[in-house]
């Protein structure tokens, strides 16, 4: 964890490790060939059967307490929904993409009507794979969109979903022309990409890209060059797609050093600047937008969830929470798990605000736009609570 400024370049090479070892990833096999869930039947009023994968038994550290998170806060749902809607059944998958396959033909084997988890893409792989010919849907807490489509859907906010909302408003807001800055790693391809296509339909150009190598000296080496490509590009805004357990510190840092001042040339983040809360005193942050969700209803889970478990809300337990919600909201229609059910162009409100499943597989979410403003998070441009808005 980088301590401030003056921490920066002493932690970066530990941190850069770590960051390095964190991918994407996916089984062998592609669930967008393999074809479309059809969901379980049950469409009677009867209490849909949930099966509940999360790694339970994993020898990751933090899995453990990550698993009973995310059990919580699907109970916390059920209990909101009233008894006798949702019957759920928790299966360990112990962070293994086997175990999460094997977990998930005893469940449908058992009757599911439909699988919440696993957590991670391979897991959440294997496991879709393991059941494509019941019908039985799968969503998974990942959110690695490479891994979508057939009966496999992602539940995690995504890059795709991200960078829409934030190219959206940079256009509204006359920052469009956007060099995007980025780690020479296939996460990084993914999120430069993600960018890319969300400029569609905006006015919003890419006029540049600013590359590194994923290492501590590799970023020192390309600042330089990143520099001058941003303003030898007349680049109104950068996009900076790392976090700030990767490259984020050394990029806020060094970047306004070398000339790229955060009061000309609008910083955007691809990910959350305000976790942990440090970064949100780095200089290249003043000033600059990065999107969350909704957090009135956030603030509202974390404040129940302390209160039913005397204990902080995981930040990934939300998405169990709205997993549940958008299953009890179909079974409160009477609508049976099918895939055409779960891409409702209304979509569904959960404790990250609304989001809906789009027939690919991914997601799309409602997010608020916040500027970081005196080291503090301000909204700027609050979360949408329905959809229909930004070209939704």
């Amino acid at each position: 964890m980088f301590n401030l400024l003056g921490s920066a370049r002493k932690g970066a090479r530990a941190v850069l490790a770590i960051a390095a070892a964190v991918a994407l990833s996916a089984c062998d096999v592609d669930l967008r060939d393999v074809g479309g869930g059809g969901g379980g039947t049950k469409s009677d009023g009867n209490a849909v059967d949930v099966a509940l994968l999360v790694p339970y038994g994993s020898a990751t550290p933090g899995d453990e307490g990550l698993a009973r998170a995310l059990e919580n806060a699907a109970r916390l749902a059920i209990a909101d929904l009233g008894s006798g809607k949702i019957n759920l059944t928790v299966y360990n998958t112990a962070g293994q993409a086997g175990t999460a396959a094997s977990a998930a033909s005893q469940a449908v084997a058992a009757g599911a009507d439909i699988i919440l988890g696993p957590l991670r893409s391979d897991a959440a792989n294997a496991a879709a794979v393991a059941v494509s010919g019941s019908k039985v849907n799968v969503i998974s807490f990942s959110n690695n969109t490479s891994i979508a489509g057939g009966n496999l859907f992602v539940l995690g906010n995504t890059f795709d979903s991200i960078a829409s909302r934030l190219m959206t408003y940079a256009g509204s807001q006359g920052r469009n022309r956007v060099v995007v800055v980025y780690p020479r790693t296939p996460v990084g391809q993914i999120a430069r990409s993600a960018i890319v296509k969300a400029t569609a339909g905006t006015n919003v150009q890419v006029v540049g890209d600013g590359s590194f190598e994923f290492s501590e000296q590799g970023i020192v080496s390309a600042i330089p060059t990143i520099a001058n490509t941003i303003k030898e590009s007349g680049a109104t805004a950068v996009m900076l797609t790392s976090n700030s357990t990767g490259a984020l510190p050394l990029l806020a840092q060094l970047l306004p050093e070398k000339g790229v001042s955060p009061a000309v040339t609008k910083y955007i983040g691809l990910t959350r600047w305000d976790v942990p809360a440090q970064t949100l005193s780095l200089p290249g942050v003043q000033g600059g937008w990065f999107a969350l969700p909704d957090p009135a209803p956030v603030a509202q889970f974390n404040s129940r969830y302390a209160s039913a478990y005397g204990d902080n809300a995981h930040p990934l337990s939300g998405l169990a929470y709205d997993g549940i919600a958008a299953v009890g909201a179909l079974a409160a229609k009477k609508l049976a798990m099918t895939k055409g059910n779960l891409t409702q162009s209304s979509g569904f409100k959960g404790v990250n605000g609304v989001f809906r499943f789009k027939a690919d597989g991914t997601n799309q979410r409602a997010m608020a736009v916040a500027q970081v403003t005196n080291n503090q998070v301000q909204i700027i441009d609050p979360a949408p609570k329905s959809f229909g808005f930004g070209g939704f």
